[in-house]
């Protein structure tokens, strides 16, 4: 089995925790998205991961490669990192990765996080994870015929049905998926300014191909500050649930509590504080005189004097101040 993992946008929505690092590096509960995103995956599938390819921008730099590959070293797969030069669209984007489209595989887009546990329907070509939704005219869903997918409509002005497309797509054989695109792009179907995806699909659902759905229990977005603290919140719930251990034992404290479920780095320093529930403290902060709540802190930062709830801020930052609800990118200096 093979992962294909486009990431190449830098998440505009998310800013300014996306200026210096991309979408789907920020950590939710301590692990960067797109390795929790993988893992899961690797989970759900049950089976062994060949090749985990992540399809980038060239600028993200060689430690963001370097950190990509290791995640999928840690699955016993092989890293593949690809290149998209310009952003046209999720079809363009998967043919970025073309030579690693052949079969069984996985794409999953890296700004979501779900739970699921099932069987992959051995006998179907594709299995399209969706997830039931109250709105669904805010989404792409599925419409159905029987237990199968008969097509896709995005953002329906009439119901079609309320199971959203969550992103995730798996392929018995990526060839044919390659197939498609490639006649997409050769006749130059556009939509939108862009290449999509769906367009191969459908040329897919024209050969006669089966299609099922694959339901989700818990589809957690990362598109925004405030979805990402609630994804975090929710991550942080369900790790406790597991038994995961979440607070390192490097953690220093002096005169401060932890009120579970809270994820606190390796060398995290704690004066005079009270940090949870559903905190997430990157290594090496440092949180004085401050009450922390529901909020998702990175690497390095410094936090003083504060009261913080529904607080995301940057690695390297540094905090003193009344503000409650904050959004603080890396390195920024707030006093």
């Amino acid at each position: 089995m093979k992962i294909i993992v486009p990431m190449a946008g830098r998440g505009s929505r998310l800013r300014p925790h996306t200026l210096t690092v991309p979408k789907p590096l920020i950590p939710i509960a301590g692990k960067p998205i797109v390795q929790r995103l993988v893992e899961d995956i690797a989970g759900v599938l049950k089976q062994d991961i060949e090749e985990v390819a992540f399809i980038i921008k060239d600028d993200f730099g060689a430690d963001i490669e370097k950190h990509l590959l290791s995640v999928a070293a840690k699955l016993g797969a092989k890293g593949t990192i690809c290149y998209q030069d310009k952003p046209l669209g999720t079809g363009h984007a998967i043919m970025c990765a073309a030579e690693a489209l052949s079969g069984p595989c996985v794409i999953a887009y890296a700004d979501t996080l779900f739970k699921a546990d099932f069987t992959l329907d051995e006998s179907a070509d594709s299995v399209i994870w969706v997830k039931q939704v109250a709105n669904p005219e805010a989404y792409g869903v599925v419409e159905l015929n029987g237990d199968q997918i008969s097509g896709l409509v995005e953002k329906p002005t009439d119901f079609i049905s309320d199971l959203a497309v969550i992103g995730i797509y798996y392929f018995k054989d990526g060839a044919v998926l390659r197939e498609e695109l490639q006649k997409v792009i050769n006749n130059n179907v556009i939509r939108g300014g862009e290449y999509q995806i769906n367009d191969g699909i459908k040329g897919m659902m024209q050969r006669g191909m089966k299609f099922v759905p694959g339901k989700v229990e818990e589809w957690m977005d990362c598109g925004n500050k405030e979805v990402t603290v609630e994804t975090n919140t929710r991550m942080l719930g369900f790790l406790q649930e597991e038994g995961q251990k979440l607070v390192s034992d490097s953690v220093s404290l002096e005169n401060s509590e932890i009120i579970p479920p809270c994820y606190i780095g390796e060398n995290v320093v704690l004066k005079n504080a009270k940090i949870g529930p559903f905190v997430s403290l990157g290594a090496g902060c440092v949180v004085e005189n401050s009450e922390i709540k529901n909020s998702l802190i990175q690497m390095g930062t410094t936090v003083k004097n504060a009261s913080l709830n529904n607080a995301m801020i940057g690695n390297h930052a540094k905090f003193d101040g009344n503000f409650s609800s904050v959004s603080i990118g890396d390195y920024s200096v707030l006093d």
